[in-house]
């Protein structure tokens, strides 16, 4: 008796590769591979040492058979041509150097004549080791979530084998998606037995006879362990995903030279009146251009004001917007509960109720954290103000986390602490990742004031998070900027525990990352690759969020300067920030095809000319923008540049890498040291230099003992390998 349900694509695998026959067999390290032609599918078999086994379905004959199967072999790879009635078929079993058992089958479709696909079964289907019915059981950790990578993470567990880290290359089918309108959402997954890629149908619009097209680009590698605590699923995952990072294809990184921009930027917030809105004669910003309706948000103002603080102070000048914004934080402080709040005090009754939070004194849980979070970081810039706000409101964040136990549920009633809404979905439990942030905002009160106290509720509200593993991620910004404070911990107590939490946070964000990119439909020439999103099931990736992930991950890498991290993130973290350097110019519509923008926005206007982002950029057969053009991610240039640029007068210019980069020292010549992985690459511009002077620059770096000179691209370009120091002098 089976356990599992299955399809009837899956119930006769089993038999049917029984009763065949291999038809090519080969060894890859301590695993057996053996390729078997059942008639309506060709499979690979994989057998782990200890004897149990797992198919790939390698191909399928869509209700015909194949007739024919050639297979020729070369050093590193297995060529496989094979068709049926209805199609000709190309597969490439290739085999990559790597430490574990890897291959990649790279499998592609002619059709005879147009047709039409109403069904594709998923690609893999564990077996058990003597070929009966007898049934399997397996833990799937990690699987896509809509448009993100297109992953599967599992280990089978009966009978005992191991784990399979399973990714497909889903760029690879991007010509298909835009021949027949499909969408690769939702497409690398299943449910146990029946498990990886389900080639998206084309039920509508026909392919076309005659041309070839990829149908499954897959990277597989085995593990012969089995993780189970939280810390060893998650270093798993992420040394997995880094070991496939690395043979991946991956599309050049965008460039952007975000000098001018941030001065449009600057210039079009300070100057447009869609982006403003006054009360009690103080100018506050909307969240959206032209979203007169809702009430001015503390959140909104510290967005802009904290990297805007961040970008005056790199160029060394002033402008009348700091402080405007500035001089309206004070007025979001309510006295009676000793605490900032949400919404304008003097504009509550403006309030319409339209959602949850909408409502007078009604605030999400990550809410209250978020404003005391950037107060905290300008106060240790220096302000005052800010400090004196933060500290006026800190006791009002221990009251609230003391009444829910270190748990927040998802709204709260500021005044009487009654819950609003206690989880996000039924079962599901409240903002998991909040207690991250309220110990963040616990370890930045204690180095502002060094008491001892401000130690101990961070402390206790991170015993909250064991157990969760990804599901500690909530909001991709909050749980990125947790990962940080928890290495903080780590640092200030020797505790590995919190910097085994950190990885639990990254790994959450990793795996809500899309490392693929979505070249259809109306987004078929933006770079979607390494996009983060907002939320574990949000549609779509979002400008603010991105930006503090960002920001967050720079902070990460800072905190862990003189600690030894996982080598995995040492790839992750900087080959994020080098394609969101380039990647995060393409939220401001300027920058966009006017295709591609929603012509009807759920919250006030978009002005296509005007440099703020959009909020939301959706999948290619989607427009993007129909949340607004958000003003409060219009901090996105001032962000980046104080931490990708730096001036080197004495040189007469401008630095730009677009990886991180620590202990950077000017004097007559420039060293600075890449913070990445020697197995990667970054680039690096020089801008601003007059011709004469970038002809006399030397750009170099050092190699074991000795410093050589860096691959130079032209006007300025060079190419440097991702860790090491490096040396520019004249």
């Amino acid at each position: 008796m089976m356990i599992n349900p299955v399809t009837p694509w899956t119930a006769t695998v089993q038999a049917d590769i029984s009763n065949s026959v291999p038809i090519f067999e080969i060894d890859l390290k301590a695993y057996k591979l053996k390729i078997h032609n059942v008639g309506d599918s060709i499979w690979l078999i994989v057998f782990w040492p200890a004897g149990p086994s797992i198919a790939f379905r390698l191909a399928f004959g869509m209700n015909s058979l194949f007739e024919k199967v050639t297979i020729s072999e070369a050093s590193d790879e297995i060529l496989i041509t094979a068709s049926t009635r209805l199609a000709y078929y190309r597969i490439i079993l290739f085999f990559p150097e790597s430490p574990l058992a890897t291959f990649r089958y790279t499998t592609t479709i002619r059709t005879k004549l147009p047709l039409l696909i109403p069904f594709w079964p998923r690609d893999i289907v564990p077996l058990t080791k003597d070929g009966n019915s007898e049934n399997t059981a397996g833990t799937i950790h990690a699987k896509q979530v809509g448009s993100r990578s297109g992953q599967l993470y599992f280990s089978m567990t009966k009978p005992k084998a191991g784990s399979v880290f399973y990714f497909q290359n889903l760029t690879a089918m991007s010509p298909y998606c835009q021949e027949t309108e499909v969408s690769l959402r939702e497409t690398v997954g299943g449910e146990w037995p029946e498990l990886g890629f389900q080639f998206p149908v084309n039920a509508d619009k026909p392919l076309p006879a005659n041309k070839e097209y990829i149908i499954s680009d897959a990277f597989v590698q085995f593990d012969e362990n089995i993780p189970e605590s939280d810390t060893e699923i998650v270093e798993s995952y992420l040394d997995l995903l880094a070991s496939i990072y690395l043979i991946l294809p991956k599309p050049e990184p965008s460039q952007h030279n975000w000098l001018p921009t941030a001065e449009k930027i600057l210039d079009n917030i300070s100057s447009n009146k869609g982006c403003w809105t006054q009360t009690d004669g103080i100018s506050y910003l909307n969240a959206y251009v032209g979203d007169y309706k809702t009430p001015a948000e503390i959140m909104v103002q510290l967005a802009v004001l904290l990297p805007l603080h961040e970008y005056l102070t790199w160029t060394g000048q002033s402008h009348p917007m700091l402080q405007e914004l500035s001089d309206g934080l004070r007025y979001f402080y309510d006295k009676s509960i000793k605490s900032l709040v949400r919404w304008h005090p003097s504009l509550k009754d403006d309030l319409d109720h339209s959602e949850d939070q909408k409502s007078e004194m009604v605030t999400d849980s990550w809410y209250l954290h978020h404003p005391l979070l950037n107060l905290a970081r300008l106060a240790l810039r220096g302000d005052k103000m800010a400090k004196k706000l933060f500290m006026d409101s800190i006791d009002y964040a221990i009251k609230v986390a003391r009444n829910f136990n270190y748990k927040w549920p998802v709204f709260y009633k500021m005044t009487t602490l009654e819950v609003l809404k206690a989880e996000t979905a039924p079962g599901n439990g409240g903002e998991k990742d909040v207690p991250g942030s309220y110990a963040h905002v616990m370890l930045l009160a204690w180095q502002l004031t060094k008491e001892k106290r401000f130690l101990l509720e961070a402390s206790r509200a991170i015993k909250k998070l064991d157990g969760l593993a990804f599901d500690i991620f909530y909001q991709a910004n909050n749980t990125a900027f947790a990962a940080a404070a928890f290495v903080e911990m780590y640092k200030v107590t020797n505790d590995k525990h919190y910097l085994e939490l950190s990885y639990c946070c990254l790994a959450g964000i990793f795996n809500n990352c899309q490392l693929w990119d979505r070249n259809y439909g109306y987004g078929k020439n933006f770079p979607y690759f390494f996009s983060v999103f907002p939320l574990k099931d949000a549609p779509y990736a979002a400008a603010y969020e991105e930006l503090e992930v960002f920001a967050a991950l720079h902070h990460y890498l800072e905190a862990a300067a003189d600690i030894e991290i996982l080598p995995s993130l040492r790839i992750f973290i900087p080959e994020f920030i080098k394609y969101a350097t380039g990647r995060l110019a393409y939220y401001y519509p300027p920058l966009l095809s006017q295709e591609m923008i929603a012509k009807e926005t759920r919250t006030g206007e978009v002005q296509k000319y005007l440099w703020i982002p959009l909020e939301d950029i959706h999948d290619g057969w989607e427009k993007s923008g129909e949340v607004g053009q958000e003003v409060y991610g219009a901090g996105l240039a001032f962000g980046i540049i104080p931490r990708q640029y730096f001036k080197i007068d004495n040189l007469g210019g401008t630095v730009f890498i677009n990886y991180p980069i620590s202990n950077v020292r000017i004097k007559n010549s420039v060293t600075f040291r890449l913070e990445g992985s020697a197995l990667l690459r970054a680039h690096m511009r020089l801008l601003g230099f007059s011709k004469d002077n970038l002809k006399k620059i030397h750009v170099e770096q050092k190699v074991k003992s000795s410093y050589q000179s860096a691959r130079a691209l032209g006007n300025g370009f060079y190419e440097l390998v991702g860790a090491g120091r490096v040396r520019i002098s004249s």
